[in-house]
């Protein structure tokens, strides 16, 4: 399989802390990655370099083949790499549908070259709006495209948001804590939704729910102090002894 996305001694510091240290990562298209590691570790931050939410200190990013390491997040998201955050990111003063379609328009948009004739930018609009009504579909909110986001439980805003990523049509999807927040029958939800994109999109998540991730992932990474100190499929992972005393050793579960 060819590789997507690698990162060479990616490095994040800020001020005297240094939040990612020299991380050698890289995945293959097509496959769905987890990324585990007690709070701290530097996950998030790591998604936010991958993403270009933040620059790095040192090290490089490509996706693709290319260097990506200085582009733009929005840049980054319009060549294929899209994400979600920990916390649910959604205008509420907006519908469901308002939501994705101002999104979807927004980020695909930026793309266009600024010189396409109008008919193509028309046919290009149609496109995304079939795109966004596809997304809507998939994750189940349909029936709710016209209803207000405030209305939404704290799930159907986590699936609005996942809505967005899809609509954009990414070839990477970065998933922060899809589960975080959610009952147990929204996480079953969910993980069935993750399971469906499996091979449709290269997936990354982080997730501190180790026994739903594991059942997802095909390789799992153990970040702490902000180095990967293991990457291996999921049962290896659990059973590395550096792995088991700086992460359970610290007193968390498994779930």
């Amino acid at each position: 399989m060819a590789v997507l996305l690698e990162s060479q001694g990616l490095t994040k510091n800020f001020g005297k802390l240094r939040a990612v240290n020299g991380v050698d990562y890289s995945i293959e298209e097509g496959k769905t990655y987890g990324i585990i590691g007690p709070n701290g570790s530097g996950k998030t931050t790591f998604f936010n370099l991958l993403s270009g939410f933040h620059q790095p200190s040192s090290g490089q990013v490509r996706f693709d083949g290319k260097d990506i390491t200085n582009t733009e997040s929005f840049v980054r998201t319009g060549m294929g790499v899209a994400r979600t955050f920990q916390l649910v990111s959604v205008f509420e003063s907006l519908s469901v549908w308002e939501n994705l379609v101002l999104s979807t328009l927004r980020f695909k948009q930026s793309s266009y070259p600024r010189a396409l004739p109008f008919f193509f930018r028309k046919a290009n609009q149609e496109e995304s709006l079939e795109d966004c009504f596809t997304a809507l579909e998939t994750v189940g909110l349909a029936g709710k495209a016209e209803k207000p986001t405030t209305v939404l439980s704290y799930g159907d805003k986590r699936l609005l948001e996942i809505a967005i990523v899809l609509s954009l049509k990414p070839r990477l999807l970065l998933l922060d804590e899809p589960f975080a927040g959610l009952s147990d029958y929204e996480i079953g939800f969910i993980m069935e939704l993750i399971q469906s994109l499996s091979g449709k999109f290269t997936q990354i998540i982080i997730e501190h729910k180790i026994s739903k991730l594991i059942t997802l992932v095909e390789k799992l990474s153990v970040l702490h102090n902000g180095s990967i100190i293991c990457a291996d499929v999921p049962e290896a992972v659990l059973e590395n002894a550096e792995v088991r005393n700086v992460y359970w050793g610290r007193g968390a579960g498994c779930d």
